[in-house]
Formats: structure tokens, sequence, C-alpha cells
């Protein structure tokens, strides 16, 4: 793999670093730390400047170099001279972007809570990870153990293999636990996401961590105006300048650099906006929003009275009921509503992947009043049965209109419009921009650490477009060419469900 300059230099600069936890990757030795000291560092630069390219590289050498990946799903038996790495993400959807590269990322909470599983399924576990015979399970047939082996290949997710054999997560779960022993390196991408309460969290597990992020984007919305690696100092940032050749010349990322440009305001971008449209088609100026595309990939807004708009239009196109949703509704996880002595269930929850933020696809209702069947975009095992508290947002002061709702559990908005803040760490094929909604921040002179607040919206929204990006300048709607579905959707090996005593809940 070449580096440009400046990958090379926050190449070797991380290497430096991991030389004080007993990892040395110039001569692929691992040794004992050299210091207690916590350390962290950050490699930080806008969309295309290499930092996913330049993390999948540093996992690559590790991996080689013997240190254990944990992924929060398993850890297996511990050694006492190991070393190891785990690759975090804010989201399942963030983390499922750097699983499509190859690297095998997680979420923060799933590595700051453990699952503890049964004695029994665990020989299987210990089998699949290479660290123990193959075991003989009552009711497991000897298909089911090829079957569960085959995920384990393409996934290396002992749950997904352990649903490939055909058992639930509660069959081989039996609890979470607040994580006690401490890991020795965690990369976290999109760092930018990070407030000041999970930065401190990580901390106290990894001795060292390395931030990927990119200062261009929005803060955390409940920060005190700043990202994590604001506060660090400069020998410790690595910055990533140039944009590599392989999105030189994308029109997207284009136009997302431009805004660095102090002289180009709202109305010069968006003609720079029409001029790439003009020539290239991975740009469009609509004049419409396509309701089609909502279902999997939300409109893009600033305002929440835009938001709310725009999903009561979507249903009203696709003709849902006023009382109940239609199966592929597209919704966001708004939190769980759990008491203090269900911690054990919200846990569950969060760990299936239903934490705050998290897109999901309605799929139907469950097997009691109140549980809903969803799909966890970007989850490795995606298909969940939970209760489920559903709230459609009205317009003005009026109270949100909830179509079902199970008397506590998982709560979901409806999520065929989302703001730019939620959908950072996101990235959709297709992404629909409201741009009208940013010409009304960019009127109001905002600014947001240090930069107009119009252009960090901009830039955010512009960025989560993997490969077509659609500017929205009229307030319309067109309507839908097909009905909603699900039949789109991957299955997964099989579908976690809460046991029957969770559902009680």
């Amino acid at each position: 793999m070449t580096f440009s300059d400046d990958q090379a230099q926050a190449w070797d600069n991380v290497v430096e670093a991991l030389r004080h936890v007993g990892v040395d990757l110039d001569d692929s030795l691992l040794r004992p730390p050299h210091t207690d000291m916590s350390s962290v560092i950050a490699v930080i630069g806008k969309a295309g400047s290499g930092k996913t390219m330049l993390l999948a590289a540093l996992y690559k050498a590790l991996a080689e170099a013997g240190v254990d990946i944990v992924s929060g799903d398993w850890e297996g038996k511990r050694r006492k001279d190991r070393r190891t790495l785990a690759i975090l993400a804010p989201t399942n959807k963030a983390a499922s972007v750097l699983r499509n590269r190859g690297v095998p990322a997680t979420t923060i909470h799933r590595i700051l809570y453990t699952p503890v599983y049964d004695p029994e399924y665990e020989r299987i576990a210990e089998w699949l990870a290479g660290q123990g015979e193959r075991p003989e399970i009552e009711g497991l047939t000897d298909v089911a153990l090829e079957r569960a082996h085959a995920s384990y290949q393409v996934n290396t997710s002992v749950p997904a293999a352990l649903a490939a054999a055909g058992l639930r997560g509660s069959d081989f779960i039996t609890g979470w636990k607040r994580r006690e022993e401490s890991l020795d390196i965690g990369f976290v991408d999109e760092s930018s996401m990070l407030d000041k309460k999970q930065f401190e969290d990580l901390q106290e597990i990894f001795p060292m961590l390395v931030l990927f992020g990119d200062p261009a984007q929005l803060p955390p919305v409940q920060s005190e105006g700043g990202m994590v690696f604001d506060s660090l100092a400069a020998p410790r940032v690595q910055t990533l300048e140039r944009v590599h050749r392989q999105d030189a010349d994308n029109p997207i990322l284009d136009l997302a650099h431009a805004l660095a440009d102090p002289m180009v305001d709202f109305y010069k971008f968006e003609k720079m906006v029409a001029e790439a449209a003009a020539s290239d088609p991975r740009v469009v100026m609509a004049q419409r929003v396509e309701a089609d595309l909502m279902a999997r990939s939300p409109v893009l807004v600033w305002r929440n009275a835009t938001r709310i708009r725009l999903i009561h239009a979507f249903r009203a196109a696709f003709g849902a009921p006023a009382d109940e949703l239609l199966e592929g509704e597209p919704l966001i996880c708004d939190g769980i509503e759990l008491p203090m002595k269900h911690r054990k269930k919200r846990l569950d929850l969060e760990a299936r992947g239903l934490i705050k933020g998290a897109q999901v696809i309605y799929l139907g209702p469950g097997r009691k009043p109140g549980f809903s069947r969803l799909h966890v975009m970007g989850a490795i095992d995606p298909q969940v049965s939970a209760a489920s508290i559903v709230k459609i947002e009205q317009e003005g002061d009026e109270e949100p209109f909830i179509p079902f709702a199970a008397r506590m559990g998982a709560t979901f908005l409806h999520g065929a419009a989302v703001t730019i803040h939620k959908a950072q760490g996101s990235q959709w094929d297709t992404v629909q921009v409201f741009a009208p909604d940013i010409e009304i921040a960019a009127r109001m002179g905002r600014v947001e650490a240090g930069q107009p607040l119009w252009k960090r919206l901009a830039y955010v929204a512009i960025t989560r477009a993997e490969t077509e990006l659609r500017w929205v300048v009229r307030n319309r709607l067109a309507k839908p060419q097909s009905l909603l579905r699900v039949d789109d959707l991957a299955t997964g090996p099989a579908p976690f469900t809460l046991s029957s005593e969770e559902e009680t809940v």
C-alpha cells in the first residue's frame, strides 16, 4: 500500500505510540507494555483524506502481528501475554460502513457491556475461534454446527454463527455485564460524534486510544462546543490534508471541500452544485423529494418542523392509515424506556442494536400486543422482536400520535426524514439534502465551532452520500412509483428474539 506523505507520518506516529503498549509493528513483536500511563492520539482529516484507508491498514498490520481483535460478541480465553485491539464506532450504521470495507468494527456500547454465555454454548464459540475441539451439543445436529462454522468464516461473529445454527440470542446469552477488565488498544472511527462521557468511559478501558475523525463535521449536540480531539495537544494530533487519487474526481467530495473557501456563500455554493449536476450524473439538482428513496435513505434536514412535515407527506403518499404502521416504514430508535430494575433487558435491547439513533425498518407486529418485528440497519444479524413505543410527531405543539405502544420498551420516531445532526456517522448510496433548510441557516448567520453553521450542515449532509447526491431545491414531494417493501432486506442467519420472560416487559 502506497501512503501519501501525511499518511506515512500518521502511520509512524501511531506505530511509535503502539510500542508503549507492547506492540512493535516494525518487527511484528508483542511485548509487555512499557508504561501504565494512558495515551490518546488523533488522526483527523476531511472526507477523502484517507482516514479509513489508514485505519484498515493499521488493523491488518496489528492482526498479522498476532494482536487479538475483540468484537464485543465473544472474547474467548484470556492469555496473560496477549494484546488486544477493538475497532469502534458510535452507531451500528457507522460500524457497518467499516465492516463493508473488511474492518471488523463494533459499537462502543458492545465493548462497554459484554455478553455472558451459557457454558454449554460457549464450547461452540471456543471451537469456532480455534480454541477448542468440535463439541457435541444435545439438540444440535452436525448440519447445524456446519452452518454455524460457515457463518463464522464469513462474519467472524459468534452470535451470528449460533443464530445460523438455529439458536436464539436468549438461548446462548444469559445476561450482560459492564466490562471489568481493560483492553489494550482502541481505534475509534467517527470520533467527532463522541461526547465527554463516552470518551471518559473509553479511557477507563483502553490504555491507548487512536481517534479517527473529521474536524469539519458537527460537534455532538450536548457537547460544550467542540470535539474530544480538540483538547489534545498539537503533537498528539496528525492532520491528513491530501485528497487521494481515488477520490479526487468525485464531484460530491469536490463540493464538500469547496465549502472551506471563505469567499463561498450559500448562493455561490448552490450555483456550484448546479454546475456539478450539469456535468456529472452523481450530482442532481432535484426539484422535489423522492418518496421512494425516503423508505431506506431519509431526507436530511436542519429544522424539526421540516422533518415532521416531510414525514407526514411521506405517510400520506404511501396511503399509511392514521392508526397503524405499514410494513416497510422506516423508524429511528429514540432510546429505551425501562426502569432501572429492568437494566438487564435494556442492555439486551441495546446489544441487539436498538441504541439511540439506530435506523430501523418496521416488519410488522410481534406475537404480543405492542411488540414489533424490526430490521436494524447495519447490524450483522439484523432482525429483532421487541416491545415498542412508536411516536409520530405532529406539527406545532400538538402531542405526538402513537399508533401502538407497549407499556414500556424501545421507543421510536418515524425515520423518513432526520436531522443532519442525527445523520452523522451514517452513509447511504443516495442522499437527498433539503436545501431550503440550509438556506435558512445561512440567512440566520449562525456560527458553530468557528464556522458558519450552514457550511457545517451542508458538509455533513453532502458527505453522507456514497454514490449520488440529490440537492432538493423545492418544497415538493414526488408520488411513489411502488409500494413499500421489506423483501429487499437481508434477513441474516436467523432472527434474535426476546425470551418469553423478557416479553412480559
